[in-house]
């Protein structure tokens, strides 16, 4: 196969106040035309910086290519000049950013942004260039394109911006794609369908796809070849099967590891221990060294080569020099014995009977002009006990977020009523229901402020709140919380631009600890997590919730996760509760066609179960005004007719309940 891209001991740093950072160091691999290579690995490992290097996008002065080449159709493009660089990116290298609300101009209607690049690069007239930008935003999965057409970012969901963002990447049929977590805002519905519409970019054009992302299912989905990135290195190398089948290096078998499996209970998720080195100062041997429970006294020492485990599959790891294959084996063996010995921790029954929250009816409308009114939220009710974790779920713009910050107070509710331990939240001050409710927000970019360090941002709701006097004990507190998260106390004199996506919203979720809350509604909290932070958080979660009592409302598109850390699950489509069931219930025994077609569109790390699997096609619902919450089985409810809840409870008696208004789910 043709190679169209080739990196030869690629070195980025960063030159900052402490020092230089050396974010990418001494990378090298080759994308094949006609390839989707995954790159993968933890937030900070480098990921991004290599990508923007390979699109002339590292921030200068600051960064620099410090060393390396990076050869494209013959030439070295670290060469190129500014102009020629602007004329290839776009054109022939294009880029899906991690960020939708970042790359989008807030000031421009999408149309604009999206036939902006087609304008620039293809010689097409205007009307073209529209007919371009309508076909691109209904292939991404925008529905009513020409209506939403001429919205303005703010006015769509995150998950409707990142499609826009890869309208835009898409529309000069470029050579390369660097998609840079183009799918962690996307629902998983929605993320089959980019999935899906990638490979098949790939097969009809040979378009080629440096598929950057920290979903293990995504890459076995989507990917030919997997590189695992760590510490600004490539760590392991080789195609999925070898990768997932048969991974070597100790990191790789870490992160598959920490990915939930939706066929087990809800035991604690398996995490890596410690935290990546500091770039500022890179380890003289194995930078993973310090994390690995097995590592040998040379890899604190000297730097494992790249050995060779078969033709296409690499690994640097000092396991694998001819010295250190008894060593490898005996750690499969005490893995294996503990696995045989490990045994689940007994979960105590969640005691329904105090309601913390209690929701009727609750509505939120939006005018987005004369003739257009979104029903973000059309009539939910529901209860959360105290203890609990209730999850939320369903497609991008369902109304998921929305119905969060409308509990909160951060948007005005259109109709109904939220009542927090049976007093109206509008009643109480807000001060105290900002207390005892904190919310972590969806994009950890715009919900951070600029201009303070980390520690001013994560103090903010002590200092209101007025919990710690002493400086002295308010900074023991930050650096706690900051450790809670998997961050380093050095951090706290850090300002948010300096941190990747996945740190900063680390620092969103330990700003929603400090106070101490009793409810926390988690917008989303760990979409821009690599998979072992996400075990850390998911795990201090339930920790968290154990040791205090604390209540979630957890709303997120990863369904596998949800079912790991909720007791019961809510899924929405269209602002409205479809179907509500305890955890197990409703992912071993789904009712609603829409709650099947989220459920089979999972993506699962193992390439054999992806590839033989087979995905119902997402349509549309369409309830009738005789539809009601019914209780088709004990716990079990069901946005259906009576006819659908009889034929479902299948003679149980529950089926006969129907939620009238006042009731509760």
């Amino acid at each position: 196969m043709e190679t169209i891209l080739s990196v030869n001991n690629l070195n980025v740093s960063f030159d900052t106040d402490a020092g230089e950072v050396q974010a990418v160091r001494g990378v090298e691999f080759d994308l094949r035309r006609g390839e989707i290579l995954a790159v993968v690995g933890e937030s900070g490992s480098g990921k991004s910086v290599m990508s923007k290097s390979l699109a002339g996008l590292v921030p200068k002065p600051a960064g620099r290519v410090k060393a390396g080449s990076i050869i494209y159709k013959g030439e070295d493009i670290t060469k190129f000049s500014k102009k020629r660089m602007r004329s290839l990116r776009g054109a022939e290298i294009s880029i899906i950013f991690q960020d939708p609300m970042t790359s989008l101009n807030p000031t421009m209607p999408v149309k604009k942004q999206i036939m902006e690049g087609i304008l620039t690069h293809q010689k097409v007239s205007r009307k073209e260039a529209e007919a371009k930008m309508l076909e691109l935003m209904e292939l991404v999965g925008i529905p009513d394109a020409h209506e939403r057409a001429g919205l303005y970012p703010h006015q769509f969901s995150g998950g409707m911006q990142q499609r826009v963002v890869i309208a835009m990447a898409l529309a000069c049929n470029p050579e390369i794609v660097i998609a840079d977590e183009p799918t962690t805002a996307l629902d998983v519905s929605v993320q089959a369908q980019i999935l899906d519409l990638i490979k098949d970019l790939r097969d009809r054009t040979g378009t080629s796809f440096l598929f950057i992302t920290h979903d293990l299912g995504v890459v076995a989905e989507v990917a030919d070849r997997v590189a695992v990135m760590y510490a600004g290195k490539i760590v392991e190398i080789g195609k999925t099967d070898e990768v997932f089948y048969n991974p070597q290096h100790p990191y790789t078998k870490g992160l598959l590891e920490a990915m939930p499996d939706l066929k087990l209970g809800s035991d604690e998720l398996k995490t890596i221990p410690g935290s990546p080195p500091n770039l500022l100062y890179p380890p003289k041997g194995d930078a993973f060294a310090e994390r690995n429970e097995h590592a040998l006294k040379i890899d604190f020492e000297q730097a494992p080569p790249m050995f060779k485990v078969s033709d296409t599959h690499f690994a640097a790891t000092w396991l694998l020099h001819d010295k250190a294959k008894k060593v490898a084996l005996r750690i499969e063996q005490m893995k294996i014995k503990e696995e045989l010995h490990a045994s689940a921790e007994e979960v105590p029954a969640l005691d329904r009977t105090e309601k913390l929250l209690e929701i009727r009816d609750l509505k939120q409308h939006f005018q987005i002009n004369k003739k257009h009114t979104v029903k973000a939220v059309d009539g939910i009710s529901l209860d959360v006990f105290k203890g609990e974790t209730f999850g939320l779920v369903g497609e991008s713009g369902c109304g998921k977020s929305t119905t969060g910050r409308t509990i909160i107070g951060l948007n005005p509710r259109y109709g109904g009523e939220v009542r927090y331990m049976g007093e109206d939240v509008r009643s109480m001050k807000q001060s105290e229901l900002k207390k005892k409710i904190q919310m972590v927000f969806q994009d950890p970019y715009s919900s951070l402020n600029p201009r303070w360090t980390v520690a001013d941002i994560i103090a903010e709701g002590m200092d209101i709140h007025r919990l710690y006097t002493d400086r002295r004990k308010r900074m023991e507190k930050v650096h706690q919380l900051l450790e809670t998260v998997g961050l380093a106390k050095e951090h706290a004199n850090r300002y948010p631009h300096e941190f990747s996506g996945g740190q900063r919203q680390r620092i969103g979720i330990a700003r929603a600890l400090a106070v101490e809350p009793d409810l926390i509604i988690a917008d989303e909290p760990i979409s821009a997590l690599d998979v072992s932070i996400q075990a850390q958080v998911v795990n201090l979660l339930k920790k968290l919730q154990k040791e205090k009592g604390l209540t979630y409302i957890f709303i997120a598109h990863d369904l596998s996760m949800v079912r790991y850390i909720s007791d019961r699950v809510g899924v929405m489509y269209k602002g409205r509760l479809v179907e509500v069931a305890d955890s197990d219930e409703l992912y071993e025994n789904p009712l609603h066609p829409y709650t099947r077609s989220l459920l089979s569109a999972i993506p699962v790390a193992d390439p054999h179960a992806t590839r033989s699997r087979e995905r119902m096609e997402k349509a549309e619902f369409v309830h009738s005004e005789e539809d009601r919450f019914r209780e088709v089985t004990p716990g079990h409810w069901l946005l259906c007719s009576e006819e659908e809840a009889s034929r479902h409870a299948a003679g149980n008696l529950a089926g006969d309940r129907v939620l009238t208004e006042g009731e509760l789910v």
